[in-house]
């Protein structure tokens, strides 16, 4: 008896986030596309690099969050600076 419920239980788990995964593809077909001049290369590399930094620092600020030691913020400090200083050379302000 445990075994049907337990069968009975992931198949309802299961279609349920079936039914979301395929909501949130719904609205990602429905969601409007940018629809500009295509990129060059070099934009393409640019735009990656930039996010890839973004992401990097993302995760360095959420690893400075919950650092305790003390040595380690440094660090953590000074890889968030350094990310910084490349996005800054990346994205120049006119």
């Amino acid at each position: 008896m445990f075994r049907a419920f337990c069968g009975g239980y992931n198949h309802l788990v299961a279609r349920g986030f079936e039914s979301k995964q395929v909501e949130s593809q719904q609205e990602e077909a429905a969601r409007p596309k940018a629809t500009g001049k295509p990129l060059s290369p070099a934009q393409m590399e640019r735009l990656d690099r930039v996010r890839t930094l973004e992401l990097s620092r993302a995760r360095l600020l959420a690893d400075l969050q919950r650092a305790t030691n003390a040595a380690h913020r440094r660090m953590l400090e000074q890889a968030v600076e350094a990310l910084n200083a490349q996005l800054g050379s990346l994205n120049p302000d006119p």
